[in-house]
């Protein structure tokens, strides 16, 4: 039986699709097994630009968006369970000490097809890759935001990272990096580490090819090469980024079909939300993230749900999110630096009057701690997070040398440009810290690059950022207080935690939650550790998200998670006609 007989037949029309990057798209639906159809375009927005495609340089939601596509991992996260699947390796071993992980590589992937390689030809995967990939997260050269993943963990880790950061290194790879063979890798950890399955489900574990990086240089962090569904085809600073479908991917689906079905996927960058569901209304994207709080009256109902008028053309998916959104304040910059002045900021903030004023069924006010609500397995009810109390908060801000905010500093609150429901959330702060305390805080927009480099180098001591889990575990919000993540200079960079906060003692029970291998006793850790945190407030919480998109009905099986991780290779397009499938060979 001939694979191109058994998917079957073409459409017998193109489609052509024009949308927000002013470049035509031409695409032939073809049918497929099981009611499907392979072609056309999934067009998406995002409204920040899109800093890197370099997995080890990235720390944004936008280039995960799409890097997801591109890459893959030894391990995936199942996009509607969030359960940990195999996906380069078909298997892996843990040994009964939990210090030795043994992969086994499937002999049937590989790397797009690319001018990197002889013949623009992709060759096979191998385990030199997964070591080349994972020793580059630890390498300070590249500009890494991952040595994280492997600090204190990996055997040889800390010493490769130290060393590459002379001019000639002597200490060349990771020793507890081992590649056994072609298709064995295997990892050894210092000492157990209970969630590390889920940490090589992060992007700065992707597979890359060294050919690409080589070839590429610097312009390797917008010219991506990978095994993934689809691979590289276009990209316009600023105006969209455009993947093709990877002819060569190796999975299938249920029915036998080879993935993806799309013909294409193309990011674009709308900043504005609400013109983001203008262009969905007109057919430009497939979908919206996120609605506009001007436009939910429009849209949905007061219940919450799809109206009446759009429920023909499109879908709405809304769930609660593995995501909190908080302004950070430096601990090692004045005056965040004095704890009194970060708990009176907290007490002064009303985020029940947020939600219900500014939000308006975007988000829950996030009273407890900075694991959200949902996380598996972890009880957040346990945690004492902040009521508003402008009593306390002034008291506070007294004992710190401010009474009635006199002699405050003027303070400037940093974040990212694109307007929305970040700058409401920011103005309505501003009003609230000026009228509970008497202190004056400025608003500046800066684009999400430059965004990310100010503060993640001390130059925006207080910012707002967002963090959506990288895994479900609650480690993947705690790792933001762990102060041995905090380089020695202020001015080096530090991710993921830009609030410098450091305490001993959440060290201490941090570690103590990572080596307790049985989840319930390592939560019952982990609720401590994030207690003690909080009470130093290094953050000032404010809402716990929920994920709100709108999506065209004739896009199927798109699976939507309460981590927003998305992966389009089953996404499919509905088309209302569709040509006979050709008969089967026998």
């Amino acid at each position: 039986m001939r694979l191109a007989r058994f998917i079957a037949a073409f459409f017998f029309a193109s489609v052509v699709l024009s949308s927000c990057g002013k470049k035509e798209i031409k695409t032939e639906f073809r049918s497929a097994n099981g009611g499907k159809a392979y072609g056309g375009t999934f067009v998406y927005s995002e409204t920040s630009d899109l800093p890197t495609l370099d997995p080890v340089q990235i720390g944004d939601v936008a280039s995960h968006h799409a890097a997801h596509q591109i890459y893959e991992l030894l391990v995936d996260l199942d996009p509607k369970t969030l359960q940990i699947v195999p996906e380069l390796a078909t298997r892996w071993d843990i040994s009964p000490d939990g210090l030795t992980y043994t992969f086994y590589l499937r002999d049937s992937v590989y790397f797009h097809d690319d001018v990197c390689f002889p013949q623009s030809e992709g060759r096979k995967f191998t385990a030199d890759d997964v070591k080349f990939s994972f020793e580059r997260a630890c390498n300070p050269k590249t500009q890494t935001k991952g040595f994280w993943v492997f600090k204190d963990k990996v055997v040889g880790a800390n010493e490769y990272f130290e060393a590459q950061q002379s001019a000639d290194p002597k200490i060349t790879e990771v020793k507890g990096f081992e590649v056994l063979d072609e298709r064995r890798f295997r990892i050894r950890l210092i000492k157990p580490y209970a969630p590390f399955l889920m940490l090589l489900t992060t992007a700065f574990c992707y597979v890359v090819p060294p050919e690409a990086v080589k070839y590429y240089g610097q312009n390797f962090r917008v010219r991506p090469v990978g095994t993934g569904a689809f691979q590289f085809q276009e990209f316009k600073d600023g105006q969209y980024l455009l993947l093709k479908r990877n002819p060569k991917y190796w999975q299938k689906d249920e029915f036998g079909n080879p993935l993806p079905f799309l013909d294409h996927v193309k990011m674009v960058f709308i900043r504005d939300l609400s013109t983001q569901l203008m262009t969905l209304k007109q057919g430009g994207v497939s979908e919206a993230y996120r609605i506009e709080s001007a436009m939910r009256g429009e849209w949905l109902t007061e219940q919450n749900e799809l109206a009446e008028k759009y429920r023909n053309e499109f879908v709405l998916h809304r769930l609660p999110a593995l995501s909190t959104q908080f302004f950070g304040m430096n601990c090692k910059v004045a005056p965040f630096n004095d704890r009194r002045v970060r708990l009176a900021f907290n007490y002064a903030i009303d985020r029940e009057k947020i939600e219900k004023y500014v939000l308006k069924g975007e988000g829950v006010a996030a009273t407890k701690g900075i694991v959200p609500p949902l996380m598996p397995n972890y009880d957040p009810s346990k945690v004492k997070g902040y009521k508003f109390d402008v009593q306390k908060a002034r008291q506070l801000l007294a004992e710190a040398g401010y009474p009635n905010g006199k002699g405050f500093p003027e303070t400037t609150l940093q974040l990212n440009a694109g307007g929305g429901r970040n700058l409401k959330m920011a103005e309505a702060i501003q009003e609230m810290l000026q009228q509970n305390l008497n202190v004056k805080v400025n608003l500046a927009q800066v684009e999400w690059s430059m965004h990310l480099e100010t503060v993640e180098t001390s130059k925006a001591p207080f910012y707002r950022l967002g963090w959506v889990a990288d895994y479900p575990d609650a480690e993947s919000f705690l790792n933001q207080f762990y102060g041995k993540l905090v380089p020695a200079k202020l001015e080096e960079r530090s991710y993921p935690n830009s609030a410098r906060y450091q305490n001993p003692k959440f060290d201490e029970l941090y570690e103590k939650a990572l080596s307790t291998m049985n989840d319930a006793q390592r939560n019952a850790v982990y609720l401590q550790a994030e207690q003690l945190a909080l009470d130093d407030a290094p953050l000032l919480l404010l809402i716990y998200d929920i994920d709100e998109r709108i999506v065209r009905k004739d896009v199927r099986d798109y699976a939507v998670n309460a981590m927003d991780r998305r992966d389009y290779k089953t996404v499919w397009l509905e088309k209302p006609v569709m040509a006979t499938p050709e008969p089967k060979e026998r």
